[in-house]
Formats: C-alpha cells, sequence, structure tokens
C-alpha cells in the first residue's frame, strides 16, 4: 500500500474510532439524561398522563389539573390568576417551574419516593393515581387584603411587597409581591404562546415575574432602628436612658450632615431612647450608632438573620423558594480602618445597608415572640391522593436574637411607634400594636421608599401576626401608607382567627 493511501486508511479508522466512542458515550452516560429530559416530547406525554395533586390552603385550591382531550392530558389551572402567583408559582410544558410548584414538584407530580408503593400498585391495578397535594399556611383574608390594599396604595407606588408571619410557629400568613401576573399564561399547552407570554413578563415595566417579597433587598431606612435599640439595651442602656441627639449631626472626618425628617422631631440636646424609637429620631440613632461602633451593630444584625444565604420559605424540614440574603454592608474605609460617617448612614438604615420584606417580617416577629425567631414555612401539610397526611410542619426555632427582657423593652417600644408616633395608622382597636415606619433614600432623583415593619398581640399578650409593607419609590406619606396596610392586613388576620373571612 502506499503512503498516501496509508494516511486515508487512518484517518478513516480513527473517525470511525472517534464515532464509536461518541456512541458509546451517549449510550452509557448520556441515554439516562436525554430520556428524561423535560424537551423531550415523549417525556413530556408521559408526565401528563397523571395529575398533579393540588396546592390549597384553608380548603381552597389555588393551583389543580383539569383534564383535556389534547395530547397533554392535564392543563394546569390557578383559579386566582396573580393572587398566589409569588407563592404557588407556575408549572409550564417548556419552562422551569417556581416558587411551590418548583420546590414541592415530584411530591406534586407523584414521582416522589413516597409514593414508591402507589406507583408499583398501578402496575397490578392499571388505575393510575394523582400526584400528592400540598396545604400552605396561608390566611386567605390575609392574602386578599395584603393584594388588594397594595394594589389600591393611595401613593401611586407601583411596586411593593407584604409579608405576614405567624410570629409563634413562623407560619406565612400572606406573601404578596406587586405587580404581579397571571401563571395561567405560563402553562398553556400551546408552546409558543407560553413562551410568548414569558418573554413579555420578563421585559414588562417593573418586574412583575421578580418576587419583591423573598428576593429584593431594599434600603430599610428607620426600621433598622430596631436593631440599633437591642443592641443599645444589650449594652448598658434601657428605654429611659438619655441619647445625644439634635437637629443636625456631623459625624468625625465628614462633611455630610444627617438631619430629622422634621424640626420638630428630637431638636433636644438629648433623648431618652424610648422617645428616639418614638420619634425616630436619625441624629440620635446615628450618633448611638457610632457610639455602639460598627462590629456591634452587625453582630446584632446577624442576630436577627442578616447575612443568611441559605434561608428558604417552604417546608420546615427543608427545600423552598429561596430568601435573598439580607446585608449590613461595608462600615469602613478602603484601607480597612473603620469610617465613623459610614456607621452613622448605617445605623438609620442607609448606605449600604438592604433588607428583604421577609427579614422585616422576622424582625417583627422576634421582638413579638418574646426573642425567639421561628424558622419561616410556607407548607403546612403534604396529603397523599387518598387524603392521608405524610407530612406536617412542626415549628422551629430559628435562632435567639434577644432575650426575653430586651423583647419586652422593645415592644413597649415599639408600641409607643404606634400609639403616638409615626405608625399610628397601624393601630387596632383592641389589640396591642407595634411597629417601626421607615422611609428610605432610593437614590438621586427618585422617591423614596416606604417602609412599615410592626406586630398584634392580643389582649392577653398573645402574638398573632408580624408584618412587612415595603412601597417603592412612594415618596411622601409611603411609611404611613405602608402602615396602614399593615394595619389591614393584621386586621384580616384577627377577624379570621375569629371565624370571619374566608
Amino acid at each position: 500500500m502506499n503512503s498516501p493511501l496509508r494516511r486515508v486508511g487512518i484517518v478513516v479508522l480513527v473517525l470511525f474510532g472517534m464515532l464509536f466512542v461518541n456512541l458509546n458515550f451517549v449510550q452509557a452516560y448520556k441515554a439516562d439524561s436525554y430520556r428524561t429530559s423535560p424537551y423531550n416530547g415523549r417525556v413530556q406525554v408521559a408526565e401528563y398522563e397523571r395529575a398533579r395533586g393540588v396546592v390549597e390552603a384553608q380548603g381552597r385550591a389555588l393551583a389543580r389539573s383539569q383534564e383535556t382531550d389534547g395530547e397533554l392530558k392535564y392543563l394546569r389551572q390557578y383559579p386566582d390568576k396573580g393572587l398566589y402567583a409569588h407563592v404557588v408559582g407556575y408549572k409550564p410544558v417548556n419552562l422551569q417551574a417556581s416558587n411551590i410548584e418548583r420546590s414541592e414538584d415530584e411530591f406534586l407530580a407523584g414521582t416522589s419516593d413516597q409514593f414508591f408503593a402507589d406507583r408499583l400498585k398501578e402496575k397490578f391495578t392499571g388505575d393510575r393515581i394523582s400526584g400528592g397535594n400540598v396545604r400552605l399556611s396561608l390566611s386567605l383574608a390575609a392574602q386578599r387584603t395584603a393584594a388588594t390594599q397594595l394594589s389600591r396604595n393611595r401613593v401611586g407606588a407601583k411596586r411593593g411587597a407584604v409579608v405576614a408571619l405567624d410570629p409563634r410557629s413562623g407560619g406565612v400568613q400572606a406573601l404578596v409581591s406587586m405587580p404581579t401576573f397571571d401563571p395561567n399564561e405560563l402553562v398553556s399547552h400551546d408552546r409558543d404562546a407560553a413562551a410568548a407570554a414569558y418573554k413579555r413578563l420578563e421585559k414588562a415595566p417593573n418586574g412583575p415575574l421578580k418576587n419583591r417579597a423573598l428576593a429584593e433587598t431594599l434600603p430599610p431606612g428607620s426600621t433598622f432602628k430596631v436593631i440599633d435599640a437591642a443592641a443599645a439595651l444589650e449594652n448598658g442602656y434601657t428605654p429611659q436612658t438619655a441619647i445625644p441627639a439634635g437637629r443636625a449631626y456631623t459625624p468625625p472626618q465628614t462633611g455630610q450632615v444627617i438631619t430629622n425628617a422634621a424640626p420638630s422631631i428630637c431638636p433636644e440636646d438629648q433623648v431618652t431612647l424610648r422617645e428616639a424609637v418614638r420619634e425616630s429620631c436619625n441624629t440620635g440613632f446615628a450618633k448611638l450608632g457610632v457610639r455602639l461602633g460598627a462590629e456591634v451593630l452587625k453582630a446584632k444584625a446577624r442576630d436577627f438573620g442578616f447575612e443568611d444565604e441559605k434561608l428558604v420559605c417552604g417546608r420546615i424540614d427543608g427545600g423552598g423558594i429561596a430568601v435573598a440574603p439580607s446585608r449590613t454592608g461595608t462600615m469602613s474605609r478602603p484601607d480597612g480602618q473603620v469610617d465613623p460617617a459610614q456607621v452613622a448612614q448605617s445605623a438609620i438604615g442607609q448606605r449600604d445597608v438592604k433588607m428583604t420584606p421577609m427579614q422585616g417580617a422576622l424582625i417583627a416577629a422576634t421582638v413579638a415572640n418574646g426573642g425567639a425567631q421561628m424558622r419561616p414555612y410556607l407548607v403546612q401539610q403534604l396529603l397523599g391522593p387518598d387524603r392521608r397526611s405524610l407530612y406536617s410542619a412542626r415549628p422551629e426555632e430559628l435562632r435567639r436574637p434577644v432575650e426575653e427582657g430586651v423583647a419586652r423593652d422593645l415592644q413597649d417600644m415599639m408600641v409607643a411607634v404606634v400609639e403616638s408616633g409615626t405608625g399610628e395608622s397601624a393601630g387596632i382597636r383592641g389589640h396591642r400594636v407595634g411597629g417601626k415606619t421607615g422611609t428610605a433614600q432610593a437614590g438621586v432623583g427618585e422617591e423614596d421608599h416606604g417602609w412599615f415593619i410592626g406586630f398584634a398581640l392580643a389582649p392577653d399578650g398573645t402574638p398573632v401576626s408580624a408584618v412587612a409593607v415595603v412601597l417603592e419609590h412612594a415618596g411622601q406619606g409611603g411609611s404611613r401608607e405602608a402602615a396602614r396596610i399593615a394595619g389591614q392586613v393584621m386586621r384580616a388576620v384577627i377577624g379570621q382567627s375569629r371565624g370571619g373571612g374566608d
């Protein structure tokens, strides 16, 4: 054989060898992923042969499957459209599921190991079972009230969120993000229409797909003063301790002046810690923050849950919707030295401090619950197709940021905010309500964010609800409106617990 033919033969043998290796690689390593890929048409048809389980709350179906006469046997439906979209999520044909539909996908689909015996029985009986059912902790009245009040807010805010928790258990009573979207558009069996709807929502103004209750972090403004006050109480201060205040404060080594929201707020040289909370005294808390120091503030914020990168909201025993970590940010110069100006700004919830609405609700819930912060959860119960209980949430203490005595002092100070301070619009007759408003600067030329975090206690002192409300770019009156909305949500919880509402 001459040299050119030999070279051609070698090339052909190498190509055949590569083809052989590739075929074996596909068979040995990739076959299973191709077989189970959601883009495999046969897999999709098989998945829709089984009715997906119901997501429910208080006896109402929030997500269910309806039989069709199409190639895909069952169509997912969301009867309340956008009301529960950022809790339940959606389960589309070609796109990834979201929220509870994603975190409880195997259970809802009936492919969980918990249903092995049921699937085995199918092979003998031929009767195909449906997926499991997920019961949520939501209060229908609180959820509807939160959504309605947010969308009809009196300051014209287009974006915002509400989170309400049961302080004793951590169960989520309401979780609303504004604006919302209709998940029914995303689960259409017309794949092109569903993809087009997703692209439209993804590009829509104000980001309706974003879960602002759990994933958005914003400067918390004066709501962060609850953490300042907790740190002070643990470092020798009492509610009656006098702290420096005044009309204006220029931190050391800076020309940036910190003032109060109005000249009438703590113009005195000194005010008590209790009055500083009630009036929301910027100068007092800025000076207090510098005196306590960056590390004390950061440590106390971590105690309450800041910097937690592993928190999810779903089941108590793991799995759920990820919660973005809240941050205190840097309070130091590039050389590592603490910057008093940054500490002062951070102490009033500005600078690099960022917080989620969930974190705000956890702070209020901790104070209401005597210093114990319970792990937040949405999944109250998992039920088999035959409605037998396979899981029930058992409340779990997540952390203890403050001792009971400190929590009691914080309660009293926050109650003063609602009784005679900046949070009066959150008041509920017959219940002890406490809270803290916050107005946070959003940026040059932008309207301020309005915040409120608070709680309601029954006449016997039992915690009933803890709520955080944020209205983004709400401008003047935003925090007062946030307090009003929080009060309405807590009223809905109270009304339902008395047997009213849904």
